[in-house]
């Protein structure tokens, strides 16, 4: 009777638990790191394109103006130009709800000098003339300002910038601590099982067909954990979703939501903690490959030369 042939690499123990939990750990990080810098990136183009596509006139209540009366006067003003789309006075309600984060509700708007504001939407393509604009408001409206966002988004668009420039430096040493981390782990489990490997060479194994044995079992401890650490973070990410979802209509989410955008994932983002999986993956299998060449390597220059057994 055959007896079933003793695998190479012994089944998972305490120090490949140890690797998968390790694997899990930084999957985890670099796919929270990969979602966060999706979603800034996304943000960040989301705000270029609203502020290619729109512009800003706030009207400041002060002597005895009629602000409504003035509002419609600056909304012909802008259609007035060539260029112009739309034009959408904010009315009071609006305005009451932009303040409530800071001023509580139920405040009343006629007791404060709160600015009322004209959104107006203009072709990207062929937008107005601003500084006409500017000078048209300045004569007919003195109360009125055009912002076009042009500084404030140059500046918030450089900052997501940097923001994905770091994101994507902090991936790269998650993935090169995870590649130092299987290399550690390969060469304990090397030295675990070193006189097995020492007798399969000596008796004719190729190095590839003990390699390949090796990276069999890590490849499927880096998978596993991979897998795992990918998966807890798509379910975070799916949670900040429905716990944004389900807060709608609230200061918190309205101010959440204004600054950081929406926690859901694109598909872009989902894709790519499938392709963090599928690479830590890959990459341990790699790694551990070509630690197991050099180990064997290592072990052949030892027999070539007695010394150096002496000295290891």
């Amino acid at each position: 009777m055959l007896r079933p042939m003793t695998p190479i690499v012994p089944p998972l123990n305490v120090s490949g638990r140890a690797l998968m939990v390790v694997i899990a750990i930084m999957s985890f990080l670099c796919a929270i790191t990969l979602g966060a810098v999706t979603m800034v990136q996304e943000k960040a183009e989301a705000w270029q394109g609203d502020v290619s596509r729109e512009i800003t006139i706030q009207i400041k209540p002060t002597g005895n103006i009629d602000i409504e009366a003035t509002l419609v006067e600056v909304r012909n003003l802008a259609l007035s130009f060539q260029g112009t789309l739309t034009a959408q006075i904010v009315d009071r309600s609006s305005t009451a709800r932009l303040l409530e984060p800071w001023l509580g509700e139920g405040f009343d708007m006629d007791e404060l000098p709160v600015p009322r504001l004209v959104i107006v939407t203009i072709d990207e393509t062929a937008p107005p003339d601003f500084t006409s604009m500017r000078e048209a408001l300045a004569e007919s409206v003195p109360q009125a300002s055009l912002d076009d966002h042009r500084a404030w988004a140059d500046r918030l668009i450089s900052m997501a910038r940097i923001t994905v420039f770091v994101g994507v430096g902090i991936l790269a040493l998650m993935f090169a601590t995870t590649m130092l981390t299987v290399i550690f782990a390969t060469r304990g489990a090397m030295a675990g099982n070193r006189h097995i490997v020492e007798v399969l060479h000596f008796v004719g194994a190729e190095t590839s067909f003990i390699a390949a044995e090796f990276q069999k079992r890590f490849l499927m401890i880096g998978l596993k954990g991979a897998a795992v650490g990918g998966g807890v973070a798509t379910l975070a990410f799916l949670l900040l979703s429905a716990w944004q979802s389900n807060s709608l209509a609230t200061a918190v989410n309205d101010q959440v939501t204004a600054l950081f955008g929406r926690f859901a994932l694109s598909s872009a983002g989902y894709f790519g903690i499938i392709g963090i999986v599928v690479l830590i993956a890959g990459m341990t299998a790699f790694t551990t490959r070509l630690t197991v060449v050099r180990t064997i390597r290592e072990i052949d220059r030892q027999r070539a030369d007695p010394s150096l057994a002496e000295i290891g």
